[in-house]
C-alpha cells in the first residue's frame, strides 16, 4: 500500500487548502435557510471557491455535476444539489466541501439544523459529531486505523444508533481520495499504524436507525435503506510527530492534540 508522506512544503499548501474549504463551509452554514434550494447552496459555493483561485474538487469529479454534496435527512452522502429540492423547517443537512488550492485538496463537512429540528434528531447530529471528535482525539504516531473506527462504533452504538460501513475516509493530499481507506468500524490493534506526515479524513455517517444503505439512480445519491435520517460531522487530520492537527478547523479553532485545550476534558466531549 503506497501511502503518501507529507513533507513541511506540503503541509503549508495542504492547510491553505483546507483552510478555504473550512471558511467555505463556514459560509454556506450562515445562508442556509428553510425556503432555499439545494441548488442555490451549490451556486454559493462555486462563487465563493472560484472567487478565491481554487477548484471545487467534486465539480466532474468521477462525472459528478455540481460543486459541493448536499445530503438531507435520510440522504447519507453524495446528494446531488437541485433547484428542484427545497430545505424545510426540521431538515438536517449534510455540506460537503473539497476545495483544490495549490496542488493540494481540503475535505469538510458537517450537519446543518434547520429551524425547529425535533430533539432526538438533533441528539443524532450532536453524538455524530461527538464520534468524529472522539476518532481525532486518539489519533496519534502507532495508532492502528482500527483504533479509529472501533471508537467511532462503540460511541455510536452507546447511544443506539448504526455506523454505516460501505463509506469511509481516506487519504488525501494530491489526489482527492487516496490511501489508506479509514473505515469507520474496527477491532482495536488491527489495520496499519498512522505514522508522521500521513493525511486523512475521519468522517463517520452514524444513522438514527439501521446501518444499510443503497444508491439512488442518479448513481450517486447514497440513502438509507430504512428510511432513517442520517448525519456526518469531517475533518481533513495531519499526523504530527506527537498527535495531530485538524487542519480543516477554522483559524481560530485550530486544535492540535498535543494542546493543553483538550487535556482532562474527555469527559465533558465524549
Amino acid at each position: 500500500m503506497n501511502i503518501p508522506i507529507k513533507n513541511s512544503e506540503d503541509i503549508v499548501l495542504m492547510r491553505s487548502s483546507c483552510q478555504l474549504a473550512a471558511k467555505t463551509l463556514r459560509f454556506l452554514g450562515t445562508q442556509l435557510r428553510a425556503g432555499m434550494s439545494t441548488g442555490e447552496i451549490d451556486r454559493l459555493c462555486h462563487e465563493y471557491i472560484v472567487s478565491r483561485g481554487a477548484i471545487p474538487s467534486p465539480l466532474n469529479y468521477h462525472g459528478f455535476p455540481k460543486s459541493v454534496c448536499t445530503s438531507r435527512n435520510a440522504v447519507i452522502c453524495h446528494g446531488i444539489p437541485d433547484d428542484k429540492e427545497i430545505i424545510k423547517d426540521g431538515d438536517i443537512i449534510n455540506i460537503d466541501v473539497t476545495t483544490f488550492l495549490n496542488g493540494f485538496h481540503g475535505d469538510t463537512s458537517a450537519t446543518f439544523l434547520i429551524g425547529n429540528v425535533r430533539p432526538e434528531i438533533k441528539k443524532l447530529v450532536e453524538v455524530a459529531n461527538k464520534c468524529m471528535m472522539k476518532a481525532i482525539s486518539i489519533c496519534k504516531p502507532g495508532v492502528h486505523l482500527g483504533d479509529i473506527g472501533f471508537e467511532i462504533q462503540r460511541l455510536a452504538h452507546l447511544h443506539g444508533y448504526s455506523v454505516v460501513r460501505e463509506y469511509c475516509g481516506h487519504g488525501i493530499g494530491r489526489e482527492f481520495h487516496e490511501e489508506p481507506q479509514v473505515l469507520h468500524y474496527g477491532e482495536c490493534g488491527k489495520g496499519i499504524k498512522l505514522k508522521p506526515g500521513m493525511v486523512i479524513t475521519i468522517e463517520p455517517m452514524i444513522n438514527f436507525g439501521k446501518r444499510h444503505c443503497e444508491v439512488l439512480d442518479d448513481g450517486w445519491t447514497v440513502v438509507t435503506l430504512d428510511g432513517s435520517w442520517s448525519a456526518q460531522f469531517e475533518n481533513t487530520i495531519l499526523i504530527t510527530d506527537s498527535g495531530c492537527e485538524v487542519l480543516t478547523f477554522f483559524p481560530e479553532e485550530n486544535w492540535k492534540s498535543e494542546d493543553t485545550i483538550l487535556k482532562g476534558k474527555t469527559d465533558e466531549l465524549f
